[in-house]
């Protein structure tokens, strides 16, 4: 499931929330950013770039401590790419949501000898619930917070929800804090206290699912198709790699299949290739 990718939804979908918890000041305007920086083999899936009067805030939500690029390293290159294509002062933030005692979850910058590159870190767990109880846009983040007692805080989450008045917003906000309290709590508890048929009647709810299936089954095929791709040439050059690793799963799954009749690394190139330009 993608958690980090629900509270990307969040995020964009209350923006003004999210720069109030974050940044000192008073927004009077913000826009979220649909820009595309992700450049591989850095992917974006769970990035938001939010734009205030003069400034860029940048989130990045995690769900577990391990990523293909070094967290460090991906901040320093989005923060150069941020400045290069905008010039304004940029606040980086990253969002570890599953507490973890790995030190990545308290490294706050990318230090090597040349350069020295720094970034907040927020580790959900030290949070103050009282903060996100309160807030509709924070509220399924609540059950991931700071608390001695996780099962109380859970309930409370639960009658913080029953209280919205709007019934999609209810549903929807439902569905957002079932799918984050996953992170923490046994779904059988988390069922007892957010009503199930609430949730399933959500769109966004039926919506995460379905992506979070497409996500499971293009990694599957990308996994396979590499599997492939090594059997039959060896060690392969990373551009080559990072020409594959953007493949969609239909194209994923056709290129398995054109494996039989690829024969050398040209090919297999040309026919990448062809796949860009379609």
């Amino acid at each position: 499931m993608a958690f980090d990718n629900v509270c990307k939804i969040l995020a964009e979908k209350y923006p003004t929330d999210f720069v109030r918890w974050l940044l000192p000041n008073e927004p009077q305007k913000i826009k979220v950013l649909k820009t595309e920086l992700s450049i591989e083999p850095i992917r974006a899936d769970s990035v938001t770039f939010l734009q205030t009067e003069n400034r860029i805030l940048h989130l990045e939500f995690q769900t577990t401590d391990k990523s293909e690029t070094p967290i460090p390293l991906r901040m320093l290159d989005y923060f150069v790419r941020l400045v290069r294509k905008y010039d304004v002062p940029i606040t980086q933030v990253v969002i570890f949501l599953q507490e973890t005692s790995n030190e990545i979850a308290f490294t706050e910058a990318y230090v090597n000898e040349m350069t020295t590159h720094r970034y907040r870190v927020i580790r959900m767990w030290e949070q103050d619930s009282a903060l996100f109880l309160d807030n509709l846009a924070l509220l399924p983040l609540a059950p991931l917070t700071q608390t001695d007692s996780p099962q109380t805080l859970l309930s409370q989450v639960a009658q913080s929800v029953a209280k919205i008045s709007d019934r999609e917003t209810r549903q929807n906000t439902a569905a957002y804090t079932e799918i984050l309290a996953g992170l923490r709590f046994n779904k059988d508890f988390i069922h007892q206290l957010l009503s199930e048929d609430i949730m399933q009647e959500s769109v966004i709810y039926q919506d995460i699912l379905q992506k979070g299936e497409q996500q499971g089954e293009q990694k599957e095929a990308l996994r396979f198709c590499m599997s492939l791709l090594n059997e039959r040439f060896g060690e392969i050059d990373s551009s080559i790699i990072e020409k594959v690793q953007v493949l969609n799963k239909e194209q994923l799954e056709a290129l398995g299949r054109a494996l039989f009749k690829i024969s050398s690394i040209a090919d297999l190139s040309t026919w990448l290739e062809q796949q860009q330009s379609q």
